[in-house]
């Protein structure tokens, strides 16, 4: 989800619905009387469009319409007890982000498309197994897929709009308030797992979803009749214990709401159980049967970059505002900004194993105000484990002689 002045630029940066007629030179003055070509064949058309999809690159593509009515009551079950946490944007949109038709007029089908981002050698299990690097969840290694599917999905919509007369369309990829794991789930691309995520029995959850709203009668595709079964991994796996129940997650416990979207400090009780983990969480997805065949990316803009293989927390702790910069361009990860990033790297040199060097580089850090609390926060971990590490030396010690003195020969 994107903080308020990522939504602000977003909405600069993406014209509505009205700036795609008009480029065409067919803006008509009542946008839900578009004029259509004479008896067009929607079947047929529907089936160009699938085609068109996997040719610029996305792994599927689903057709749905806009009646999430059924979803209405659980959204506002969530909101209501307060899961969403800070996140107040999901709450100002009322219900309208279970009805695409109020958030576009005219909307009549939902095109929703999914593209893979599991990168080659992904190192789950080497990086989260040593505490002194970074994790960094998978997706957001390399360029921003807000980017890469916004720009597909334009595309897409032009490519239909060579067909249709006076088409509308707007394409979205988590920038508005749209359910779209539902609207993916109708449209025939998965169904939702426990851990509220998408779930493709062919590429499991790895893959970002992106929508293109459309004023035009599409034939509509069928959902999966597909579950989770009794398989209940992604609940018993959560390090925060965020997945409160089947499908309801709790984003104030979630490790990537704690590291992307909370803008307030970290509760100290949860900072221990981040680990390593200094921007998002794969573990529910790590942990997913269904995961375990899903496909690598062919995407060169979803492979690792660089600057983020194997990299300690320590360096990542000495980068500059500037370096932050110059190394997250074009990258999710610069949304959060660079204190937030120097607060979650301070709760992970906190759970690291205790070293001089985190201590003398914690020690030195001066600057915002609130990464100085969990730098303090860090410092005061870092010296309880200093202080066991001394306890367990001298009673190793202490054991070695008693060894010595008591079983010479044997010593």
């Amino acid at each position: 989800m994107l903080s308020k002045s990522a939504r602000q630029h977003y909405r600069a940066a993406h014209p509505p619905m009205w700036y795609y007629l008009s480029i065409r030179g067919a803006f008509p003055s009542v946008m839900n009387n578009l004029i259509q070509d004479p008896h067009p064949d929607w079947h047929a058309l529907a089936g160009e469009i699938k085609d068109w999809a996997r040719q610029l690159g996305f792994s599927a593509c689903g057709i749905a319409d806009t009646d999430l009515q059924a979803e209405e009551a659980r959204l506002q079950q969530w909101l209501d007890a307060g899961y969403h946490g800070d996140m107040d944007y999901m709450a100002s949109h009322g219900m309208m982000r279970a009805r695409p038709q109020e958030l576009l007029p005219g909307t009549m089908r939902v095109i929703s498309v999914r593209m893979d981002y599991l990168p080659a050698q992904a190192g789950f299990a080497t990086n989260l197994a040593d505490p002194t690097l970074g994790y960094i969840s998978r997706y957001a290694l390399g360029r921003d897929y807000h980017k890469v599917l916004r720009q597909r999905l334009k595309q897409l919509g032009e490519r239909i709009a060579g067909k249709v007369t006076a088409l509308g369309f707007r394409p979205f990829v988590d920038s508005a308030p749209v359910l779209e794991r539902p609207l993916a789930a109708k449209a025939g691309l998965g169904w939702i797992g426990k851990h509220s995520l998408l779930l493709s029995e062919d590429a499991g959850s790895w893959f970002f979803l992106g929508e293109l709203l459309v004023n035009i009668p599409l034939p509509v595709d069928r959902a999966l009749d597909k579950n989770c079964g009794t398989c209940v991994a992604c609940i018993t796996s959560c390090p925060t214990g965020a997945i409160v129940a089947p499908f309801v997650v709790d984003a104030r416990r979630c490790v990537s709401y704690l590291t992307i979207e909370l803008k307030e400090d970290i509760p100290e009780a949860l900072r221990p159980l981040l680990g390593n983990r200094i921007y998002g969480c794969d573990d529910c997805q790590l942990v997913c049967p269904v995961n375990r065949t899903a496909p690598l990316t062919q995407e060169a803009d979803f492979q690792r970059r660089p600057q983020w293989q194997d990299q300690s927390l320590l360096r990542l702790f000495g980068w500059s505002e500037t370096e932050f910069l110059h190394f997250t361009e074009g990258s999710a990860i610069r949304r959060i900004g660079y204190q937030r990033w120097q607060r979650n790297l301070a709760v992970a040199l906190g759970n690291a194993p205790y070293s001089a060097a985190v201590v003398a580089a914690l020690q030195a850090y001066q600057g915002d105000a609130q990464v100085q609390r969990h730098v303090d926060w860090a410092l005061a971990q870092q010296q309880q484990k200093a202080a066991a590490a001394h306890t367990s030396s001298r009673a190793q010690q202490r054991l070695v002689r008693i060894i010595q003195t008591g079983l010479p020969r044997d010593a």
